[in-house]
């Protein structure tokens, strides 16, 4: 009987849906699913939310919840990770602090000072994580959803370079679903393919029945001057290549945006925005308590094409599908660095994930990711090394960052960050975590 780990299954409604996607495909095995979370009252929820939705689809299932991580991986096939290190307090911190010094930012969980921070503060959880699967399932599949998703697969592939680690997001898919939806042309049949890195990928093919959709595209944008607000837009117009992550997430990768009430206003953007959206999903998390409880049907959210779901299908019945996943750069994008973390299409079949070799990106697109990258790999070895420098040159390195506040703020930032996260910090890096070194520890962080 497979064994699917699921790590941070608190997250309920995520936890739901990925389930809820597994038991869509009648022809998978009876599972063992095995929830872990940290939180006894979240992992109560999990627990009977998945008995819940195992019944409404018919299947038979073996459901264990526990808190020890250790007894949750024991002889896994797959792991899923979302844990959130810190949880909404945390994400608080990484938005508010920041904005009171003069830097805002929407989302700030990918790249810039949030995160690198919440990088920092999930690199110990992950190191814990590896040590137990390279002792209890080393040959189990990591499906990383957890960001910062560029730093924290390659934070694995430094500490537990032989575990299969795969990092999954949605956005490439749900970019070209939505792009097709805007030209009124249906989704199916839509040949694709984006690279780059994960939240700045670029859709570089995007054609149905050998005509190229770019062109369409651009005309919907002309008769429509609101479009032309939006960032990400905005990113397509100056690079050429549409970007596969969201307006709020793209508006903090560069230092285009946030920059001014005007650029603000313009494109109309909300900074600190997941302070919102984390509170909305904490009220969810409510609401499906109290539907469990009065034993009421949670929602399900209808083909939601989560990829993890799809990698255990291909992988346990054979069947052959293309994806895109975040890997290490090994000879897979020409003029992004080797070893770095980049998104690639992939194929996915009974023997695993196999990423598909891209060649080059178009070059434009390649320098903003280049710098993206720069900052995830100061971010990992500030980790490795143990060096707080590294951390604020790491910070500084970010566009938004550097283009909102003086060296010397941003220094000051990162140590009241530092501060306020000791507790989730390694002591090497000013925190109070004491943390053994991780597995693997004397590889670079390139390699």
């Amino acid at each position: 009987m497979p064994q699917i780990v699921f790590l941070g299954a608190g997250s309920v409604v995520f936890t739901r849906q990925l389930l809820a996607d597994l038991y869509r495909f009648d022809d998978l095995p009876v599972l063992d699913i095995v929830l872990h979370d940290i939180d006894a009252e979240r992992l109560e929820v999990a627990r009977g939310t998945a008995e819940q939705v195992a019944g409404r689809f018919g299947r038979t299932a073996s459901i264990t919840a526990t808190l020890d991580r250790r007894e949750a991986l024991r002889g896994a096939d797959f792991v899923i990770n979302m844990i959130q290190v810190g949880g909404i307090d945390a994400t608080r911190v990484d938005l508010e602090v920041p904005a009171a010094a003069g830097l805002l930012q929407t989302i700030g969980d990918t790249t810039g000072v949030g995160g690198v921070f919440r990088g920092l503060r999930t690199f110990p959880v992950l190191s814990g994580i590896a040590a137990d699967m390279l002792e209890l399932c080393p040959d189990a599949w990591f499906l990383n959803y957890t960001n910062p998703m560029a730093m924290n697969v390659w934070w694995m592939s430094v500490v537990a370079p032989s575990i299969k680690t795969v990092g999954l997001c949605h956005s490439v898919y749900w970019t070209v679903h939505d792009l097709c939806e805007l030209i009124g042309v249906p989704l199916e049949g839509t040949h694709y393919r984006a690279a780059g890195v994960n939240h700045q990928a670029w859709l570089v093919e995007w054609s149905r029945d050998g005509e190229d959709l770019y062109p369409r595209l651009r005309e919907a944008i002309e008769r429509d001057p609101e479009l032309r607000r939006r960032v990400r837009v905005e990113i397509f117009t100056r690079i050429g290549y549409y970007p596969t992550e969201t307006s709020e997430h793209s508006s903090e990768y560069l230092d285009w945006f946030l920059r001014s009430p005007e650029q603000i206003e313009r494109f109309r953007l909300r900074p600190l925005e997941y302070v919102g959206i984390s509170e909305e999903n904490v009220a969810e998390f409510e609401h499906a308590k109290a539907a469990l409880a009065a034993g009421e049907a949670l929602e399900l959210e209808e083909g939601a094409a989560e990829y993890a779901p799809q990698v255990i299908h291909s992988i346990l019945t054979g069947t052959e599908r293309t994806i895109h996943a975040n890997v290490v750069n090994h000879g897979l994008i020409d003029n992004l660095p080797q070893g770095a973390v980049v998104e690639v299409p992939s194929r996915v079949d009974a023997d695993g994930v196999h990423p598909l070799p891209f060649g080059a990106i178009p070059v434009q697109g390649a320098a903003l990711n280049r710098t993206y990258l720069s900052v995830a790999e100061l971010a990992i070895e500030a980790a490795r090394t143990g060096d707080p420098e590294l951390v604020r040159r790491a910070v500084l390195t970010d566009p938004n960052a550097s283009s909102s506040l003086t060296p010397e703020q941003i220094w000051a930032l990162c140590d009241e960050l530092t501060e306020r996260h000791s507790a989730l910090l390694p002591v090497a890096l000013g925190g109070t975590l004491e943390v053994p070194a991780p597995v693997g520890a004397g590889a670079g962080a390139g390699r």
